[in-house]
């Protein structure tokens, strides 16, 4: 399912207050961090369209990753409120979200979760969805959640920066 861009590039001023969650300079070589707060206030005004008639959140993921395709076939299977909605980083909208999200818009190192406002990334974004999705998702992220940020995301990297050397990738973005 493609989300639809908003009619026009302009923004006007902020009018909402965002809590995201602001990203971390990270020592691998995939993630950027692009913006100041202003100019990511900026983006919240311009892709405020994808929530206004769907609420629900947005899971970017990479889209040429075979992990990330499967993690999001996972997602689907085990949701079926259909409580998710899910856009690969590479697609126009992706990028506009990930600008939201505070982060560059080629930055497909960590799967993001958007939410109408508040953003989460790597582990947190794990966590995040599995909270969404089926029993006994939500009940593991609880538990999980317990293990210290720093230790999830170094874990959530290692996989994250191996993952097309282990898994491949499609020549095209899936969903």
């Amino acid at each position: 399912m493609a989300l639809l861009l908003p009619p026009s590039a302009a923004v006007g001023r902020f009018s909402s207050t965002v809590s995201s969650l602001r990203p971390r300079k990270l020592n691998n070589t995939f993630a950027t961090l692009s913006q100041t707060r202003s100019e990511e206030a900026n983006w919240v005004e311009a892709t405020s369209s994808f929530f206004d008639q769907d609420k629900r959140p947005i899971m970017l993921f990479d889209g040429v990753c075979n992990l990330c395709n499967g993690g999001v076939k996972f997602v689907r299977d085990n949701d079926r409120n259909k409580t998710i909605r899910y856009e690969p980083l590479q697609s126009e909208a992706g990028k506009m979200l990930l600008r939201r999200s505070g982060r560059a818009p080629d930055d497909i190192s960590s799967v993001v979760l958007v939410e109408n406002d508040r953003s989460y990334i790597k582990s947190e974004a794990v966590l995040k969805i599995m909270e969404y999705i089926d029993f006994p998702f939500p009940q593991l992220a609880f538990l999980v959640q317990f293990v210290p940020l720093f230790i999830r995301d170094f874990a959530y990297d290692n996989v994250a920066n191996n993952r097309y050397t282990i898994f491949g990738r499609s020549e095209s973005c899936e969903i």
